[in-house]
């Protein structure tokens, strides 16, 4: 498990803000969180260099690129042996469809969010790529009606700082 940082109040409003919006400017952030801007610009690479902020990414609606159905599936695998896991957590991982991919204790092996076409391009993803691996020995699939993001994430007893500024589009919303 990795080792948590110290995080004074400074760091925790410079990490809320970065997680609103991850383009706040330098000179944007010093002045909100009242230091200079090279002061903050010394605190974001430290946070880095400790791995507290692991990257930027960009965000894209799975909608608008023609993948308006969103799913979970519950992989379960038998056996659950090393050899086996390896390759198909790669498979898995390297799917186009594939959005987060989860190992889970309990019944289930895997929970993996995948985004599709349309139902009959899901059920080609759960019948060509998951069921027909003969490691694979059941799958469930969850529709996804609508989904929140809640952030921003901070240490515990740090406070959240209240909800992360959202935008919203159809079956949606997240920051």
């Amino acid at each position: 498990m990795a080792e948590s940082v110290v995080l004074d109040p400074v760091d925790l409003h410079i990490l809320r803000l970065l997680q609103n919006d991850a383009r706040t400017t330098y000179r944007e952030l010093a002045a909100e969180v009242g230091v200079a801007p090279s002061t903050c610009l010394d605190r974001v690479a430290r946070l880095r260099r400790s791995g507290v902020i692991l990257g930027h990414r960009l965000r894209l609606d799975p909608a608008r690129l023609g993948r308006g159905l969103e799913a979970l599936l519950l992989v379960q695998v038998r056996p659950h042996r090393r050899e086996l896991i390896g390759p198909f957590v790669e498979r898995i991982r390297a799917l186009p469809e594939s959005r987060a991919f989860f190992h889970l204790t309990g019944p289930d092996d895997y929970l993996v969010h995948v985004a599709v076409a349309d139902p009959t391009d899901l059920q080609r993803l759960v019948l060509d790529e998951f069921t027909s691996r003969r490691e694979v020995a059941r799958v469930e699939t969850r529709l996804i009606f609508q989904q929140w993001e809640c952030g921003p994430l901070m240490p515990p007893g740090a406070g959240g700082g209240g909800p992360a500024v959202t935008s919203e589009r159809p079956g949606t919303s997240a920051p």
